[in-house]
């Protein structure tokens, strides 16, 4: 295992880190983040082990940093510049959060004759599609919240019946 550890913890670590700040960098200018998104996640995780046994390897000389003084200044740098990113996203005083799941409640908030134009249909047109379905609609100015809350069914399963395929 030491044998490993030696000759694989530091090419691992370099390629792995390799992978999670290219696909980072993409993820950050939104460049096809479908492409990007799960391989930064899961390869992120996966560095963690070579990184593991990148300190295992070099335990002793970490151990020489802290003892110096060395290690603590820039790990608390490290931290002093994440703890707003963390304290921002749990505030939610950001814009974070998926645009599209914001849109999914506006949507179903809204009343047919308001979500008809939007999907480029009347809202005649809309309420027989729900009927259709087996929705319980009644009338153009009920949310689809209602008529979801009426059928039992969640509003965005409602939502999605009526959107058009592509």
């Amino acid at each position: 295992m030491g044998q490993f550890i030696n000759r694989f913890a530091t090419p691992l670590i370099t390629g792995f880190f390799v992978v999670s700040a290219v696909s980072g960098v993409a993820l950050f200018f939104h460049w096809v983040p479908g492409a990007f998104h799960a391989m930064h996640v899961w390869l992120s995780m996966v560095l963690l082990l070579p990184f593991l046994l990148h300190i295992w390897k070099n335990w002793r000389p970490l151990l020489a940093y802290a003892k110096r003084g060395t290690l603590v200044v820039p790990l608390l740098a490290c931290l002093a510049v994440a703890v707003p990113f963390a304290v921002s996203g749990l505030s939610g005083g950001g814009r974070g959060g998926n645009p599209a799941f914001r849109t999914v409640a506006l949507m179903t908030q809204a009343r047919i004759s308001e979500v008809a134009p939007v999907l480029k249909t009347t809202p005649d047109a809309l309420l027989a599609a729900l009927k259709q379905r087996g929705y319980q609609a009644r009338s153009a100015d009920e949310t689809l919240d209602a008529i979801a809350a009426a059928s039992g069914k969640p509003a965005s399963e409602v939502l999605l019946a009526v959107i058009p395929a592509h």
